[in-house]
């Protein structure tokens, strides 16, 4: 599963207000072994967003948490343009949402807060312990909430707690050495691509250092790839930390 956090908010990319909502998605995956495979914080763009959708559509394997964008004002424009990408259709009223939008505003649901209620077809209603006012979700794949995070928060963690509670063991092995990446570069090529790399170039006192970890799902393959670099860095004697 490859998991997808989408942040909607001018608001955001202009300072107005903070994020909040990659942490805490990366937070709660990581309760049950998985982590993050792409985040985007985009501004309210119907085109930008379109594209955004388009991408993650494409990805067979997708998971999305959408953030925002499914109020009742001009600028919030999620449904209508999930409905196109993930529907190839328009929005259409979701009757349960129409009678707990009446339910809790009566006469001043309209004329424009019951328009939440226009959501894709085959949408199904994702309960907002806040004011009930729901986020949705497709496919059970692609899950839309509202921007504010206490509301948003406790929506995400029961999706992520019905759907994708099963835990997944993972193994990692880092170390810190006093020496540049290039000296590791060919050993770094021969990784199969199932163990994720990660090498981050550190200067410690003007020279250079790098902090090399792996992970994998397979505690003795990830101990024996990761012996291949203290073995040279062992040959080469150069200095290095296990952590």
């Amino acid at each position: 599963m490859n998991f997808y956090a989408l942040i909607i908010g001018t608001e955001i990319l202009n300072g107005r207000r903070q994020d909040r909502h990659f942490e805490f998605v990366k937070n709660e995956l990581a309760k049950y072994g998985h982590g993050l495979f792409a985040s985007f914080i985009i501004k309210d763009d119907e085109l930008l967003m379109t594209k955004t959708y388009e991408m993650i559509k494409a990805d067979k394997d997708a998971i999305l948490f959408s953030f925002g964008g499914i109020g009742s004002t001009p600028d919030d424009l999620t449904r209508e343009i999930s409905a196109q990408v993930f529907e190839n259709a328009n929005v259409v009223p979701h009757k349960k949402f129409l009678a707990d939008i009446i339910d809790r505003f009566g006469e001043k649901a309209y004329p424009h807060r019951i328009h939440m209620a226009d959501l894709p077809p085959n949408a199904n209603l994702l309960f907002n312990p806040v004011n009930n006012m729901s986020g949705f979700s497709l496919k059970d794949k692609y899950f839309f909430v509202p921007g504010f995070p206490s509301m948003a928060h406790p929506m995400i963690s029961s999706v992520i707690k019905t759907f994708f509670s099963k835990s997944i063991k993972t193994y990692r092995l880092t170390l810190q050495a006093k020496t540049s990446e290039d000296t590791l570069i060919t050993h770094m090529k021969a990784l199969p691509k199932h163990i994720e790399l990660s090498s981050l170039p550190i200067f410690i006192d003007e020279k250079p250092n790098v902090e090399l970890s792996l992970l994998g799902t397979n505690e003795e393959e990830v101990k024996s790839h990761f012996k291949t670099f203290t073995d040279e860095l062992d040959k080469k004697n150069i200095y290095y930390l296990l952590s």
